[in-house]
Protein backbone atom coordinates (compact mmCIF):
# COMPACT_ATOMS: atom_id res chain seq x y z
CA UNK A 1 0.00 0.00 0.00
CA UNK A 2 1.63 3.43 -1.16
CA UNK A 3 1.86 6.11 1.52
CA UNK A 4 -1.35 8.21 -0.71
CA UNK A 5 -3.18 5.38 -0.25
CA UNK A 6 -2.98 4.94 3.47
CA UNK A 7 -3.13 8.63 4.24
CA UNK A 8 -6.47 8.94 1.97
CA UNK A 9 -7.60 6.10 4.36
CA UNK A 10 -6.80 7.66 7.52
CA UNK A 11 -8.55 10.82 7.06
CA UNK A 12 -11.65 9.10 5.70
CA UNK A 13 -11.56 6.61 8.75
CA UNK A 14 -10.83 9.30 11.59
CA UNK A 15 -14.27 10.93 9.64
CA UNK A 16 -16.10 8.44 9.61
CA UNK A 17 -14.77 7.32 13.18
CA UNK A 18 -15.73 11.14 14.58
CA UNK A 19 -19.42 10.70 12.72
CA UNK A 20 -19.81 7.49 14.69
CA UNK A 21 -18.69 8.66 18.26
CA UNK A 22 -20.92 11.26 17.62
CA UNK A 23 -23.97 9.69 16.86
CA UNK A 24 -23.55 7.73 20.31
CA UNK A 25 -22.89 10.41 21.83
CA UNK A 26 -25.70 12.88 20.31
CA UNK A 27 -29.00 11.21 22.44
CA UNK A 28 -26.77 11.53 25.35
CA UNK A 29 -26.11 15.27 25.34
CA UNK A 30 -29.53 15.98 23.88
CA UNK A 31 -31.03 14.33 27.20
CA UNK A 32 -29.44 16.15 28.99
CA UNK A 33 -30.07 19.75 27.54
CA UNK A 34 -33.67 18.99 27.80
CA UNK A 35 -33.34 17.75 31.09
CA UNK A 36 -31.66 20.65 32.26
CA UNK A 37 -34.24 23.35 30.42
CA UNK A 38 -30.69 24.43 28.80
CA UNK A 39 -32.65 27.24 26.15
CA UNK A 40 -32.97 30.98 26.45
CA UNK A 41 -35.83 31.60 29.14
CA UNK A 42 -36.83 34.76 26.88
CA UNK A 43 -36.43 35.46 22.97
CA UNK A 44 -34.34 38.53 21.67
CA UNK A 45 -36.23 41.36 21.78
CA UNK A 46 -33.61 44.27 20.39
CA UNK A 47 -31.31 44.71 17.38
CA UNK A 48 -28.10 45.27 18.27
CA UNK A 49 -28.78 49.15 17.78
CA UNK A 50 -30.97 49.00 20.25
CA UNK A 51 -34.42 48.86 18.08
CA UNK A 52 -37.33 46.12 18.49
CA UNK A 53 -36.50 43.08 16.33
CA UNK A 54 -40.11 42.66 15.65
CA UNK A 55 -39.31 40.72 12.31
CA UNK A 56 -37.09 37.92 13.86
CA UNK A 57 -39.02 37.72 17.34
CA UNK A 58 -42.61 36.93 15.21
CA UNK A 59 -40.27 34.24 13.48
CA UNK A 60 -38.29 32.64 16.22
CA UNK A 61 -40.01 33.52 19.58
CA UNK A 62 -41.48 29.95 20.52
CA UNK A 63 -38.12 28.36 19.15
CA UNK A 64 -36.23 30.13 21.13
CA UNK A 65 -37.60 29.24 24.29
CA UNK A 66 -38.33 25.57 23.46
CA UNK A 67 -35.21 24.34 21.91
CA UNK A 68 -31.93 24.00 23.40
CA UNK A 69 -28.14 25.62 23.37
CA UNK A 70 -25.27 23.86 23.68
CA UNK A 71 -25.21 21.40 20.64
CA UNK A 72 -21.38 22.91 19.76
CA UNK A 73 -20.60 20.54 22.65
CA UNK A 74 -20.92 17.36 20.45
CA UNK A 75 -18.71 18.48 18.17
CA UNK A 76 -15.44 19.43 20.57
CA UNK A 77 -16.03 16.99 22.37
CA UNK A 78 -15.79 14.18 19.67
CA UNK A 79 -12.91 15.41 18.35
CA UNK A 80 -11.32 15.74 22.17
CA UNK A 81 -12.27 12.05 22.03
CA UNK A 82 -10.87 11.14 18.87
CA UNK A 83 -7.61 12.56 18.51
CA UNK A 84 -6.60 11.91 22.17
CA UNK A 85 -8.22 7.96 21.51
CA UNK A 86 -6.01 7.57 18.87
CA UNK A 87 -2.73 9.55 20.29
CA UNK A 88 -3.12 7.21 23.30
CA UNK A 89 -3.67 3.67 21.07
CA UNK A 90 -0.43 4.60 19.23
CA UNK A 91 1.61 4.68 22.14
CA UNK A 92 0.27 1.31 23.34
CA UNK A 93 -0.29 -0.62 20.51
CA UNK A 94 2.35 -2.66 17.99
CA UNK A 95 0.30 -2.37 15.21
CA UNK A 96 1.74 -0.42 12.55
CA UNK A 97 -1.17 0.91 10.96
CA UNK A 98 -2.41 1.98 14.24
CA UNK A 99 0.30 3.71 15.29
CA UNK A 100 -0.01 5.80 12.07
CA UNK A 101 -3.51 7.03 12.79
CA UNK A 102 -2.90 8.89 15.02
CA UNK A 103 -3.57 12.86 14.19
CA UNK A 104 -1.63 14.97 17.44
CA UNK A 105 1.31 16.85 16.13
CA UNK A 106 2.96 19.59 17.20
CA UNK A 107 3.21 21.89 13.81
CA UNK A 108 -0.65 20.98 12.21
CA UNK A 109 -2.91 20.03 15.00
CA UNK A 110 -1.78 21.72 18.42
CA UNK A 111 -2.64 25.12 18.15
CA UNK A 112 -6.26 24.41 16.23
CA UNK A 113 -7.27 21.85 18.53
CA UNK A 114 -6.04 24.69 21.80
CA UNK A 115 -8.34 27.31 19.83
CA UNK A 116 -11.33 24.91 19.66
CA UNK A 117 -10.73 23.95 22.93
CA UNK A 118 -10.24 27.08 24.19
CA UNK A 119 -13.18 29.02 21.97
CA UNK A 120 -15.43 26.68 22.83
CA UNK A 121 -15.55 26.48 26.80
CA UNK A 122 -15.60 30.28 26.89
CA UNK A 123 -18.21 29.66 24.75
CA UNK A 124 -20.07 27.35 26.76
CA UNK A 125 -19.83 29.71 29.73
CA UNK A 126 -21.36 32.12 27.59
CA UNK A 127 -24.14 29.76 26.75
CA UNK A 128 -24.53 28.78 30.24
CA UNK A 129 -24.67 32.74 31.95
CA UNK A 130 -27.69 33.47 28.76
CA UNK A 131 -29.83 30.54 29.77
CA UNK A 132 -29.27 31.16 33.28
CA UNK A 133 -30.00 34.67 32.61
CA UNK A 134 -26.73 35.51 34.65
CA UNK A 135 -24.37 38.26 33.73
CA UNK A 136 -24.16 42.57 33.37
CA UNK A 137 -25.31 41.78 29.52
CA UNK A 138 -28.97 42.01 29.16
CA UNK A 139 -30.94 38.85 28.61
CA UNK A 140 -27.89 36.79 30.25
CA UNK A 141 -24.22 36.29 28.75
CA UNK A 142 -20.57 37.85 28.87
CA UNK A 143 -21.79 40.76 26.85
CA UNK A 144 -19.65 42.03 23.98
CA UNK A 145 -16.97 43.59 24.96
CA UNK A 146 -15.89 40.10 27.03
CA UNK A 147 -16.48 38.15 23.84
CA UNK A 148 -14.35 40.06 22.34
CA UNK A 149 -11.43 40.45 24.21
CA UNK A 150 -11.44 36.94 24.45
CA UNK A 151 -11.08 36.53 21.30
CA UNK A 152 -8.45 38.95 20.82
CA UNK A 153 -6.54 37.10 23.26
CA UNK A 154 -7.10 33.36 21.91
CA UNK A 155 -6.21 35.63 18.11
CA UNK A 156 -2.66 37.04 19.77
CA UNK A 157 -1.78 33.44 21.55
CA UNK A 158 -2.13 31.99 18.07
CA UNK A 159 -0.74 34.62 16.23
CA UNK A 160 2.41 34.61 18.63
CA UNK A 161 2.78 31.02 18.23
CA UNK A 162 2.77 31.14 14.36
CA UNK A 163 5.09 34.10 14.24
CA UNK A 164 7.94 32.51 17.06
CA UNK A 165 7.50 28.78 17.01
CA UNK A 166 6.45 28.30 13.50
CA UNK A 167 8.67 30.98 11.92
CA UNK A 168 5.51 32.77 9.45
CA UNK A 169 5.35 36.31 8.73
CA UNK A 170 4.52 35.80 5.11
CA UNK A 171 1.01 36.02 3.51
CA UNK A 172 0.44 34.55 0.43
CA UNK A 173 -1.31 36.14 -2.05
CA UNK A 174 -2.88 34.09 -4.97
CA UNK A 175 -3.14 34.59 -8.84
CA UNK A 176 -1.14 37.73 -9.27
CA UNK A 177 -0.77 38.75 -12.68
CA UNK A 178 2.68 37.33 -14.10
CA UNK A 179 2.74 35.18 -11.15
CA UNK A 180 0.63 32.19 -11.46
CA UNK A 181 1.99 30.63 -8.39
CA UNK A 182 0.65 33.92 -6.25
CA UNK A 183 3.21 35.95 -3.87
CA UNK A 184 4.05 35.59 -0.90
CA UNK A 185 3.97 38.94 1.14
CA UNK A 186 6.36 39.91 4.10
CA UNK A 187 4.58 41.61 6.62
CA UNK A 188 7.29 40.83 9.65
CA UNK A 189 5.78 41.11 13.48
CA UNK A 190 2.76 43.03 11.58
CA UNK A 191 1.83 38.90 11.05
CA UNK A 192 0.38 38.83 14.86
CA UNK A 193 -1.95 41.94 14.55
CA UNK A 194 -3.25 40.61 11.10
CA UNK A 195 -3.82 37.25 12.62
CA UNK A 196 -5.85 38.46 15.35
CA UNK A 197 -8.20 41.07 13.07
CA UNK A 198 -8.97 37.74 10.56
CA UNK A 199 -9.46 35.77 14.01
CA UNK A 200 -12.21 38.55 14.77
CA UNK A 201 -13.32 38.89 11.55
CA UNK A 202 -14.47 35.22 11.75
CA UNK A 203 -15.53 35.44 15.10
CA UNK A 204 -18.38 37.74 14.29
CA UNK A 205 -19.17 35.06 11.45
CA UNK A 206 -21.06 33.37 14.01
CA UNK A 207 -24.03 34.59 13.22
CA UNK A 208 -24.66 32.58 10.56
CA UNK A 209 -26.42 30.51 13.46
CA UNK A 210 -29.64 31.61 13.33
CA UNK A 211 -31.50 29.02 11.11
CA UNK A 212 -31.78 25.25 11.63
CA UNK A 213 -29.09 23.60 9.98
CA UNK A 214 -27.50 26.70 8.70
CA UNK A 215 -24.46 26.56 10.50
CA UNK A 216 -23.79 23.54 10.49
CA UNK A 217 -23.22 23.13 6.59
CA UNK A 218 -21.82 25.85 6.09
CA UNK A 219 -19.03 25.06 8.67
CA UNK A 220 -19.05 21.13 7.02
CA UNK A 221 -18.12 22.81 3.42
CA UNK A 222 -15.18 25.10 5.09
CA UNK A 223 -13.68 22.67 6.80
CA UNK A 224 -14.10 19.85 3.89
CA UNK A 225 -12.42 22.64 1.80
CA UNK A 226 -9.57 22.99 4.71
CA UNK A 227 -9.22 19.20 4.39
CA UNK A 228 -8.53 18.80 0.96
CA UNK A 229 -6.08 22.36 0.82
CA UNK A 230 -3.78 20.95 3.73
CA UNK A 231 -3.97 17.30 1.97
CA UNK A 232 -2.73 18.69 -1.38
CA UNK A 233 -0.08 20.61 0.23
CA UNK A 234 1.53 17.47 2.70
CA UNK A 235 -0.34 18.23 5.99
CA UNK A 236 -2.20 14.88 6.50
CA UNK A 237 -2.40 15.71 10.52
CA UNK A 238 -4.36 19.00 9.37
CA UNK A 239 -6.21 17.52 7.04
CA UNK A 240 -7.59 14.31 9.62
CA UNK A 241 -8.38 17.29 11.98
CA UNK A 242 -10.49 19.40 9.67
CA UNK A 243 -12.41 15.58 8.22
CA UNK A 244 -12.60 14.45 12.17
CA UNK A 245 -14.60 18.26 12.44
CA UNK A 246 -16.33 17.77 9.08
CA UNK A 247 -17.30 13.78 10.77
CA UNK A 248 -18.67 15.26 13.73
CA UNK A 249 -20.96 18.06 11.82
CA UNK A 250 -22.70 15.27 9.55
CA UNK A 251 -24.01 14.04 12.93
CA UNK A 252 -24.72 17.57 14.55
CA UNK A 253 -26.52 18.29 11.74
CA UNK A 254 -28.77 14.91 11.76
CA UNK A 255 -30.15 16.24 14.72
CA UNK A 256 -30.15 20.16 13.68
CA UNK A 257 -31.80 19.83 10.48
CA UNK A 258 -35.50 21.46 10.70
CA UNK A 259 -37.29 20.80 13.07
CA UNK A 260 -34.36 21.25 15.27
CA UNK A 261 -33.45 18.97 18.12
CA UNK A 262 -31.05 21.52 19.66
CA UNK A 263 -28.94 25.04 18.47
CA UNK A 264 -25.36 24.86 18.31
CA UNK A 265 -24.60 27.83 20.53
CA UNK A 266 -21.98 29.78 21.36
CA UNK A 267 -19.76 26.95 22.58
CA UNK A 268 -19.84 25.57 18.94
CA UNK A 269 -20.01 29.05 17.33
CA UNK A 270 -16.91 30.56 19.03
CA UNK A 271 -14.98 26.98 18.86
CA UNK A 272 -15.73 26.41 15.01
CA UNK A 273 -15.09 30.18 14.03
CA UNK A 274 -11.98 30.42 15.41
CA UNK A 275 -10.46 26.96 14.84
CA UNK A 276 -11.14 27.75 11.45
CA UNK A 277 -9.13 31.18 11.33
CA UNK A 278 -6.15 28.67 12.44
CA UNK A 279 -7.07 26.45 9.81
CA UNK A 280 -6.79 29.12 7.10
CA UNK A 281 -3.11 30.20 8.38
CA UNK A 282 -2.11 27.21 8.65
CA UNK A 283 -2.67 26.33 5.11
CA UNK A 284 -1.61 29.98 4.27
CA UNK A 285 -5.39 30.53 2.29
CA UNK A 286 -6.07 33.18 4.64
CA UNK A 287 -6.74 35.66 1.15
CA UNK A 288 -8.77 32.93 -0.01
CA UNK A 289 -10.97 32.70 3.54
CA UNK A 290 -13.67 35.32 1.99
CA UNK A 291 -14.19 32.97 -0.89
CA UNK A 292 -14.35 29.35 0.86
CA UNK A 293 -16.10 31.00 3.68
CA UNK A 294 -18.86 33.14 1.32
CA UNK A 295 -21.71 32.85 3.00
CA UNK A 296 -20.53 33.96 6.29
CA UNK A 297 -18.65 36.70 4.52
CA UNK A 298 -22.42 37.55 3.01
CA UNK A 299 -24.37 37.55 6.30
CA UNK A 300 -22.28 39.62 8.49
CA UNK A 301 -21.36 42.19 5.08
CA UNK A 302 -25.76 42.07 5.25
CA UNK A 303 -25.52 43.04 8.83
CA UNK A 304 -23.21 46.04 8.03
CA UNK A 305 -24.58 47.25 4.92
CA UNK A 306 -28.16 47.86 6.78
CA UNK A 307 -26.43 49.14 9.99
CA UNK A 308 -24.81 52.00 7.55
CA UNK A 309 -28.38 52.37 5.49
CA UNK A 310 -30.28 53.00 8.61
CA UNK A 311 -27.20 55.87 9.90
CA UNK A 312 -26.67 57.35 6.27
CA UNK A 313 -30.29 56.94 4.66
CA UNK A 314 -32.38 56.37 8.00
CA UNK A 315 -34.21 53.03 5.80
CA UNK A 316 -33.52 49.56 5.80
CA UNK A 317 -32.23 48.04 2.93
CA UNK A 318 -33.63 44.58 4.20
CA UNK A 319 -37.00 43.32 6.07
CA UNK A 320 -34.20 42.12 8.91
CA UNK A 321 -30.72 40.86 8.98
CA UNK A 322 -28.39 39.01 9.07
CA UNK A 323 -30.22 38.19 5.28
CA UNK A 324 -31.25 34.38 5.62
CA UNK A 325 -34.09 36.45 7.93
CA UNK A 326 -34.40 38.70 5.53
CA UNK A 327 -35.50 35.47 3.11
CA UNK A 328 -37.71 34.23 6.24
CA UNK A 329 -39.94 37.76 6.53
CA UNK A 330 -40.45 37.39 2.36
CA UNK A 331 -42.15 34.16 3.12
CA UNK A 332 -39.22 31.59 2.05
CA UNK A 333 -39.48 28.30 4.57
CA UNK A 334 -36.59 28.06 6.57
CA UNK A 335 -35.33 24.63 4.96
CA UNK A 336 -35.73 26.41 1.45
CA UNK A 337 -33.13 29.12 2.95
CA UNK A 338 -31.16 26.94 4.78
CA UNK A 339 -30.51 24.71 1.67
CA UNK A 340 -29.55 27.36 -0.64
CA UNK A 341 -27.30 28.56 1.40
CA UNK A 342 -25.55 25.41 1.86
CA UNK A 343 -25.39 24.72 -2.06
CA UNK A 344 -23.85 28.39 -2.49
CA UNK A 345 -21.27 27.05 0.44
CA UNK A 346 -20.21 24.33 -1.76
CA UNK A 347 -19.84 26.04 -4.94
CA UNK A 348 -17.45 29.04 -3.10
CA UNK A 349 -15.76 26.30 -1.45
CA UNK A 350 -14.84 24.53 -4.68
CA UNK A 351 -14.01 27.90 -6.13
CA UNK A 352 -11.77 28.58 -2.92
CA UNK A 353 -10.34 25.14 -3.26
CA UNK A 354 -9.27 25.03 -7.04
CA UNK A 355 -7.75 28.97 -6.45
CA UNK A 356 -5.57 27.67 -3.66
CA UNK A 357 -4.46 24.69 -5.49
CA UNK A 358 -4.06 26.26 -8.42
CA UNK A 359 -1.93 29.43 -6.84
CA UNK A 360 0.21 26.19 -5.45
CA UNK A 361 0.91 24.37 -8.38
CA UNK A 362 1.44 26.79 -10.89
CA UNK A 363 -0.03 26.04 -14.41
Amino acid sequence: MSVFTFNVIKILFLSFCSAFVSLILAPCLINFLYRSKFWKKKAREKTITGEKAEVFYNLHQKREITVPRGGGILIWATVLIIIFLFFILSKVSNIWWLQKLNFLSRGETWLPLFTLVAGSLVGLLDDILTVFNKGKYIGGGMGFKKRLLIVILIGLIGGLWFYCKLDRNTIHIPLIYNFPDGIDLNIGFWYVPFFILVMVACWAGGIIDGLDGLAGGTFASIFGAFAIIAFAQGSVDLAAFCTVILGALTTFLWFNIPPARFYMGETGILGLTSTMAVAAFLTDSVMILPIIAAPIVITVGSVILQLLSKKIRNKKIWLATPIHHHFEARGWPSYKVTMRFWIMGIIFAILGVAIRLLSQNGI
